[in-house]
């Protein structure tokens, strides 16, 4: 172990590409939690309104669906994914988007998501170094492309996994390491949660229409444990005007109406994840151009 220790600190390039190459294996994971995780939830509520509302009625066993259980195989043809066929971004490439049996097409956001972990934690390695902060950011990182993915496909933001990440974060706060102090990780998370519930039950209050949901403030309150209230500002900023932009653009081109939601997490994620690595960066430059 202190050998690896030592040659991640001497030479950064290979940390990088050890860490890029460690998140392409977990981009193929998180692929699964994108899509599982959800209809496991849906299939546990499911359950307790069955068990709440109709006690007296006979359940019939599902089928084991979990994380593990059942093994990946294509949906089209049901044939298990083998070995070979599961290397990360590479599989996909040599078998040219399609399964190897029915030869059906492979839906292309497999590779665009462990390409997207890949990048996006070498990038964090390259801006953090190697220690326990960069761990932390790395692993946030991951959690953060599972959320923004699921949130995309079904306007949610789960608590099995926003939860943990706080959790992390005001324990992170307890070490040398961390970027706040555990008083300015509790205050950033109060506030980052009150932020926007704040602006849910006003919105709610004028409109009496619910503006977004409660995984947004958990995540808000993520950053803000992990980096304290003063970066919550520039988060919310971020988040808005790439939200305002994205969603117009994407209302004018599939012409949809414009009460039609659009989930808030994945423009949370992004904003987040800059201002753990350029947050202070950024923050100053305003300053400067204010002349502050």
């Amino acid at each position: 172990m202190t050998q690896f220790v030592d040659v991640f600190t001497q030479y950064p390039l290979f940390y990088i590409v050890a860490v890029a190459v460690l998140s392409l294996v977990i981009g193929s994971f998180l692929n699964v939690v994108i899509y599982r995780l959800p209809k496991m939830m849906e299939n546990e509520w499911q359950q307790e309104y069955q068990a709440y509302f109709t006690p007296d009625t006979t359940v019939t066993a599902q089928p084991k669906f979990n994380l593990a259980v059942p093994r990946s195989c294509c949906p089209h043809c049901k044939a298990p994914v083998q070995a070979r066929d599961n290397i990360p971004l590479l599989s996909w490439l040599l078998l040219g988007g399609k399964c190897r049996h029915c030869k059906a097409p492979i839906s292309i956001r497999y590779p665009i998501v462990e390409a997207v972990t890949a990048v996006l934690s070498a990038i964090v390695a390259y801006k953090a170094g190697f220690g326990p902060s960069g761990a932390v950011l790395i692993f946030t990182t991951w959690i953060l492309i599972a959320l923004t993915f699921i949130d995309i496909d079904k306007m949610l933001l789960p608590d099995q996994l926003t939860l943990p990440l706080l959790w992390l974060a005001l324990i992170f706060s307890l070490t040398d390491s961390a970027f706040v102090t555990p008083a300015e990780a509790i205050t950033g998370a109060a506030a980052g949660y009150l932020s926007l519930w704040s602006v849910y039950w006003l919105f709610k209050l004028l409109t009496g229409k619910e503006g977004m949901g409660y995984g947004d403030f958990k995540l808000m309150a993520v950053f803000g444990a992990m980096l304290g209230w003063q970066q919550l500002p520039l988060i919310i900023l971020l988040s808005s005007c790439v939200g305002a932009v994205v969603g117009i653009t994407l209302l004018s081109v599939q012409g949809k109406d414009k009460a039609t939601p659009i989930p808030f997490g994945p423009y949370i994620a992004a904003a987040g994840w800059i201002a753990m690595l350029w947050g202070e960066q950024l923050t100053n430059a305003y300053l400067r151009y204010l002349g502050l």
